[in-house]
């Protein structure tokens, strides 16, 4: 198994798409093509699409896949996937994948400036184009940052991080992760840098975030997704942080969804139907025996949904 990227709850998301082995599938967040090996592995007379925007995980996907005729590979964003889709001539799929998040070459190449553990230039762009997080900490507003800190990471020091960011920058330029990760640091009480995790985990997680859209990105793709899907086809998100997931579940609880009437109207009268089910009600986790050999698994979760008809 490649070393560039584990995927996680392999053989449970396999498994959550009920492969067909005449169907089309669409991996929408490929990375170096370990869920897609898997799916192509169960396909016979059926066809795989592998999608992902980032150019060195395009790379190893495409020396994976090599040896599977029915292997498509298409570099681009999986909010693109209605697009992907038509190019590869697809019009509808049996099921899609999303595996929402930052792969583990990506955190472990420290030139990319995903991580807070090692000095490189501050970037974090997955497509390895547009605005970098140097870009945004040097350059928003201490009330822009705020909001972008505490909405996408969660973080309930972000105003005393902006603060400290904004006060810095005066000084000189922060290009670096390192020099971003003392700064959080610095503006952190000391309560706070006692507790589990880098102090700046969450400040990280909110510029990757909002360096990728990834939140939009994540409901544009869904959106798009479940509606390539045939009657009977299944879409399968793993998500790895709260903000993920609940953006998925909500979605998911609205295609499931039927009749809206109150509950004094004799008949309904509003004619609205579910249009999919759940295939779990809970989310699925990794196992012990997962998260003793991937520990970046520990916070994945994989959520389900089948279309009933189509559109």
């Amino acid at each position: 198994m490649s070393v560039y990227h584990i995927p996680v709850l392999a053989k449970e998301t396999i498994e959550s798409l009920n492969i067909r082995p005449d169907g089309i599938y669409i991996d929408a967040t490929a990375g170096a093509g370990g869920h897609s090996e898997l799916i192509a592995q169960r396909l016979t007379t059926g066809r795989l699409i592998s999608l992902d925007k980032d150019p060195d995980a395009i790379a190893e996907a495409t020396k994976r896949l090599s040896g599977y005729e029915c292997s498509t590979i298409i570099q681009t964003d999986f909010s693109e996937i209605r697009e992907a889709a038509l190019t590869a001539g697809v019009t509808r799929v049996d099921g899609v994948l999303m595996d929402i998040g930052v792969s583990s070459h990506q955190l472990d190449d420290a030139q990319r400036g995903f991580s807070y553990q090692h000095d490189a230039p501050l970037d974090m762009r997955m497509s390895r184009q547009g605005v970098s997080a140097k870009n945004l900490v040097n350059e928003l507003s201490s009330c822009e940052l705020t909001r972008l800190i505490g909405v996408y990471g969660e973080e309930r020091y972000a105003g005393s991080i902006a603060r400290e960011i904004v006060k810095y920058r005066e000084r000189q330029p922060i290009e670096t992760t390192l020099q971003l990760a003392e700064i959080v640091k610095s503006a952190m009480p000391m309560k706070a840098k006692r507790e589990k995790g880098h102090p700046a985990k969450r400040t990280f997680q909110a510029l990757r975030i909002a360096v990728n859209d990834e939140l939009g990105c994540l409901e544009k793709g869904m959106k798009a997704a479940f509606d390539l899907l045939k009657a009977g086809g299944r879409l399968s998100v793993i998500t790895f942080h709260s903000l993920e997931d609940r953006m998925v579940k909500q979605q998911f609880a609205k295609w499931c969804e039927g009749c809206t009437c109150p509950p004094e109207f004799p008949v309904c009268v509003c004619g609205k139907k579910p249009r999919g089910r759940l295939v779990n009600k809970k989310p699925i986790i990794a196992s012990d025996e997962e998260l003793l050999e991937n520990k970046r698994s520990h916070s994945a979760k994989l959520r389900t949904i089948e279309k009933l008809e189509e559109d």
